[in-house]
């Protein structure tokens, strides 16, 4: 790809900005909605959890395959495609006449989220190849998210009780045509200078191991044990035969050599412990807010706008961090906040009070606003940029594994504990155990972050990078013995 203008860069990673922004803005959205949506379809809280797993699920499921053929086919191809793709789902979803009907428009939604993310990361990457500047644009993006945080509950609010909670998906529609328009004129095509061959085999394990352990932990609580030990063993087999099937594989969906870098690995784990207390936290706050307040959609995400504030303020502020001083300080900083924000609700009962209330959520979004720029920089900076579209899509799985495991574990101990006839005064009582399970995710962020961006931390990722590279390695010597 030839050398870009710094305008040119600019346009591109505005593009790609966009299409985080509609898939970002999409899952705070309907997190407001899903009261309305449990009134109209008449779903239980199993029903919601699938609303919101439904998609997570299929994205988390494809989305190393995506990566992995966008570097091989072209980033921009895929790209468009799962624009159309998620502009199409989106409309549908709009449509949808009963809730598995929704579930299964929402399916559709992720196909094309899956194109979206990790190849637009992997865009940014092969554009901004500068490491300064590139820390700088992954700051940028990891921004969107908050401003898609900030400005998710207060959109949605006012489209839920101006118009009803299938409008949510119609502001999809305009972002995504414009997107789309501008990839097809300003986005340089791409790919990966050696081709990945498809693995089968691998994806059918990624999605045996994802949707067993999923279905598992949300019909926990009304299903029966057999069924439940069942699901259960299926993910374990899927995953003793991926890891055993991948390490002979010589290009495996998912190259297990990434995992010697202990960033890494550590920006792995800290993904799914940051998403899951967040998709955790903003399915509690929502049900508390509108089912046990009583209030609608509109003021409930008004008092969520502190949470959301303090993650749009803070995540440029974790980019140029992450790219002067490294990502050790912003995962200090989120895991402490997260921490605090969980033992405030789980000690304390911190929703009872309106102080602590507004004081758990500007933790939780302090914390959050700092955890995603390094986690996104960790996952890409260390590896090859011939397989930045793979390691990034790591990154993203891991994102989406954190969000559906968030939802289907908080919604599952959520419903074990609260009774239907007595819902607003048991609620609170049942959602202890669920705000220390986000609590321990914050202590997790901030362990592994301590632990992983040291000095041996990154000489692992130096290691790692040396060895994902022999051919690049062998080419070079071979052309210092030709001058």
């Amino acid at each position: 790809m030839h050398e870009l203008s710094h305008r040119h860069r600019m346009l591109v990673l505005a593009i790609c900005c966009m299409s985080l922004l509609i898939v970002s803005l999409d899952n705070t959205v309907l997190n407001v909605a899903l009261p309305s949506m449990q009134k109209e379809l008449h779903a239980s809280v199993a029903g919601l959890q699938w609303t919101i797993d439904a998609y997570t699920l299929v994205l988390a499921s494809l989305l190393m395959l995506a990566g992995s053929t966008a570097d091989r086919i072209g980033r921009r191809k895929v790209f468009i495609a799962g624009l159309i793709i998620f502009t199409l789902g989106s409309l549908l979803c709009s449509l949808a006449p009963n809730l598995e009907s929704l579930v299964a428009f929402r399916m559709v939604q992720a196909v094309g989220g899956s194109m979206l993310n990790p190849v637009a990361m992997s865009i940014i990457t092969n554009t901004f190849t500068e490491p300064r500047e590139r820390a700088r644009a992954i700051g940028a993006w990891g921004s969107v998210v908050g401003i898609s945080m900030a400005a998710g509950p207060l959109v949605g609010g006012l489209l839920v009780d101006s118009v009803g909670w299938r409008s949510i998906f119609w502001i999809n529609l305009p972002v995504g045509l414009a997107a789309l328009l501008l990839t097809l004129r300003f986005v340089p095509e791409s790919r990966a200078p050696k081709a990945r061959r498809p693995d089968p085999i691998g994806q059918i394990l990624v999605i045996a191991l994802l949707g067993s352990l999923t279905y598992a932990i949300i019909e926990a609580p009304t299903s029966g044990a057999v069924k439940i030990v069942a699901f259960g063993a299926v993910a374990v087999a899927s995953l003793i035969g991926l890891l055993r099937y991948e390490h002979r594989r010589e290009e495996p969906l998912i190259d297990l050599r990434f995992f010697r870098s202990a960033p890494f690995s550590g920006a792995t784990v800290i993904a799914v412990c940051g998403f899951a207390a967040l998709s955790g936290f903003l399915f509690l706050s929502t049900l508390y807010l509108q089912n046990v307040r009583g209030l609608d959609a509109l003021h409930a995400g008004l008092w969520m706008l502190p949470m959301a504030a303090m993650c749009f303020v803070c995540a440029p502020i974790s980019g140029r961090l992450v790219g002067s001083r490294g990502p050790r300080v912003p995962l200090l900083i989120a895991g402490v906040a997260m921490t605090a924000s969980g033992v405030l609700f789980a000690a304390f009962e911190g929703e009872t009070s309106n102080t602590t209330l507004i004081i758990g959520y500007v933790l939780f979004g302090l914390g959050f606003g700092f955890v995603n720029a390094p986690i996104t920089n960790t996952a890409v900076s260390g590896m090859p940029r011939t397989q930045a579209g793979v390691a990034s899509a790591v990154a993203s799985t891991s994102r989406q594994i954190g969000s559906t495991l968030g939802v289907a574990v908080i919604g599952a101990v959520l419903a074990s504990g609260v009774s239907t006839t007595a819902y607003k005064d048991t609620f609170v009582a049942a959602a202890v155990p669920a705000w220390w399970i986000i609590a321990g995710c914050g202590l997790a962020v901030l362990v592994l972050g301590a632990l992983t961006s040291g000095a041996w931390a990154r000489k692992t990722a130096r290691c790692t990078a040396a060895r994902l590279e022999p051919e690049r390695t062998e080419t070079r010597g071979e052309a210092s013995v030709r001058t």
